[in-house]
């Protein structure tokens, strides 16, 4: 019993590693200053989609954050206390993310759903140029984000008859439910703005 275990602490230490490892990787493709933040609590509330991090004021951590896991866009710091942090994700109802198509630049608003695999594009016409497959990335518009950050794949177009706007649904790249540790950016432009020294406890509100 004991040497087993030893190899399921040796399995889980293991894999531990490899996510550090796939994080990163994945700050060198990023360019930006980057702190690796661990998750520590999750939001029961059904109606809302929150995770609680490790890192805070203490670690200049700032409100309006961008958090990304070894793959894509999770969500944004909401609230910052000394030693931790609260980050709403992107599938949260009440988070708006500005997008565009990597295949041609379309831009759009990536939605949250209240479902942790979804993500909704409204307000694009039904003859807008998106499709199936399509890679979603951030725009850079809002100023939280900076551009070019993978956020979704389309998984369907539906054009409805005689309504202005196609229905498109898209499927976080991030591994939302699964994630243990987490990527805290901090853009070359935050920096010259000053964001790693905000200190504040309010909510942030969701990018335009």
């Amino acid at each position: 019993l004991k040497l087993k275990a030893r190899l399921q602490q040796f399995e889980a230490l293991q894999a531990e590693n490899m996510r550090l490892r796939d994080l990163l990787d994945s700050s060198y493709k990023i360019g930006d200053r980057v702190l690796i933040a661990e998750l520590v609590g999750v939001d029961l509330d059904p109606f809302k989609q929150q995770i609680l991090i490790n890192k805070g004021r203490h670690s200049r951590v700032f409100s309006g954050q961008p958090v990304l896991d070894a793959d894509a866009v999770m969500g944004q710091v909401t609230q910052v206390n000394a030693l931790n942090a609260i980050v709403v994700l992107i599938t949260d109802s009440s988070h708006a993310l500005p997008i565009q198509v990597l295949r041609n630049g379309l831009r759009g608003i990536a939605m949250g759903t209240g479902i942790i695999d979804q993500l909704k594009i409204p307000h694009l016409p039904n003859n807008a140029d998106i499709q199936v497959g399509d890679k979603l990335v951030t725009s850079g518009l809002g100023g939280h984000f900076p551009p070019g950050y993978p956020v979704a794949e389309v998984v369907s177009v539906e054009h409805q008859p005689g309504e202005p706007f196609a229905r498109i649904t898209a499927r976080p790249l991030a591994h939302l439910d699964r994630v243990h540790e987490v990527l805290l950016v901090w853009s070359y432009e935050q920096k010259l703005a000053g964001g790693e020294e905000e200190d504040t406890g309010a909510p942030a509100d969701a990018a335009q």
